[in-house]
């Protein structure tokens, strides 16, 4: 292909991706021999390519090669790769102050954080938080949280969901493979339920349907006098992307208030302009209870929250929630700049974009190609699911093949889907569209290639 030919670095013409080296580079490729030699080989490695510096929407290697960034870190880097205003909030915090521990003796970051979520976070009513280090430790918090406060245990989660790879987490988590394999045995009281899955289940665009369905589940496995709390991705993460029914979520929820269950909303993925909304429980009229944020909320820099209704969070005892590191002073800076950059530059406008150029570049092959399933997605939060030739059977290898192509291509993209046959687009919001169309057209280039083998 001729996205994937090499020139010399004087006559790469001015552009998002350069292409210095084979990919890897020699130097990637000595950096993955001390990786065997030195890192655990239960970590893993996506890419065979080692990162030497970032900046806005692409990230440039060891070697000199130069990609387009299509996964923003799993969701993390939405303002941006080393943006500017994060940069300069993190050095001008860790000059003064690295860490005392908030219970230890307070600083003033970590409240303003907690404004924050308050005020953009789902709910007209009085919120709370509390901070943490990351998505998993945000989940399993959320759940003594609501144990805590409705005095019941069972835990209500969604098939195909990710939550994390904690002991908690695992157990609310579907894949086994590579999340649980052998670390089992896993925490007790929780109860998969079906999610809608518009393109696959039998329910399609039936929400309501969808969700009655789940609760007679819930009914006849729990019970919703034991049921202390659902726990939803209002739009599935590494189960595909999957975007849910209209009236799935709303219908959980309302029976969940109905009967004193609370309703916890995992936004670690999907939250802070990722969608088009601040979270995509705004597209859904669901106000949750409790809500977990992570990964964009810190701009690059680890930090995680619960969120939710001042009374809930209040229910616990003092030290019964929170650790040494949660809510950083330097990370918390890092946030209270992230989420400026989103409200100044109105990342929301810019996510539902991103969206716009995504679908009409992509769209079209749902029709063109038998092993496009579906394009999917809420604003920069996109997917592409693929089968098998005159099937809906899901096509992992095709997606492996497509993933390699791009990357030695100049493109960093992901994978997902409970069946590895999705590929997920997370480019960093203020990716420019030029060099989000030029990844488009780089990707479409070889998806087209790839489906006719």
């Amino acid at each position: 292909m001729s996205t994937a030919v090499l020139v010399p670095a004087s006559e790469v013409p001015q552009q998002a991706r350069r292409l210095r080296t084979a990919i890897p580079g020699p130097k990637s490729q000595a950096l993955t021999a001390r990786h065997h030699q030195y890192v655990s080989a239960g970590v893993g490695a996506h890419m065979p390519i080692f990162a030497e510096s970032a900046s806005g929407s692409t990230i440039t290697d060891v070697d000199g090669n130069r990609f387009i960034d299509l996964a923003a870190g799993i969701a993390v880097t939405g303002v941006g790769n080393a943006a500017p205003e994060v940069v300069e909030a993190v050095q001008q915090a860790v000059a003064k102050l690295t860490h005392t521990n908030f219970a230890t003796t307070p600083y003033e970051s970590y409240i303003d954080v907690c404004e924050k979520l308050a005020e953009h976070t789902p709910g007209d009513f009085p919120k709370k938080s509390v901070l943490l280090n990351s998505g998993a430790e945000a989940v399993e918090n959320a759940v003594k949280i609501a144990r805590k406060y409705t005095g019941r245990s069972a835990v209500i989660v969604m098939e195909n969901a990710f939550h994390g790879r904690t002991n908690l987490t695992m157990a609310m988590t579907t894949k086994s493979s590579p999340y649980k394999q052998g670390f089992g045995a896993f925490a007790p009281d929780i109860y998969p339920v079906p999610y809608s899955y518009p393109l696959r289940d039998a329910f399609g665009a039936d929400g309501v349907a969808a969700a009655k369905a789940s609760i007679e589940k819930i009914e006849l496995l729990v019970g919703h006098d034991n049921v202390a709390a659902i726990i939803a991705e209002p739009l599935q993460g590494e189960g595909g992307f999957v975007v849910p029914a209209e009236g799935f979520l709303k219908t959980l929820s309302d029976w969940a208030h109905e009967h004193g269950v609370l309703y916890i909303s995992d936004e670690i993925q999907s939250g802070f302009c990722r969608t088009g909304e601040w979270f995509a429980s705004d597209h859904f009229g669901v106000v949750p209870d409790l809500i977990t944020t992570a990964k964009a909320l810190g701009g690059g820099m680890p930090i995680s929250a619960v969120t939710g209704r001042a009374e809930i969070m209040d229910s616990v005892q003092p030290g019964g929630i929170g650790g040494t590191y949660g809510g950083n002073p330097v990370s918390c800076a890092a946030a209270l700049a992230a989420v400026s950059m989103m409200e100044n530059k109105d990342l929301n406008a810019r996510s539902r974009h991103i969206a716009s150029l995504v679908e009409s570049s992509l769209q079209p092959l749902v029709e063109e190609l038998d092993t496009v399933a579906e394009v999917r997605g809420l604003g920069a939060m996109q997917a592409i699911e693929f089968v098998k030739h005159g099937s809906m059977e899901a096509n992992k290898a095709l997606v492996g093949n497509i993933v390699k192509k791009a990357m030695q291509a100049g493109l960093i993209i992901l994978t997902c889907g409970i069946n590895g046959n999705v590929i997920r687009l997370l480019p960093p919001l203020v990716i420019s569209d030029e060099e989000l169309n030029e990844a488009l057209d780089v990707l479409k280039a070889i998806i087209v290639e790839e489906s006719a083998r």
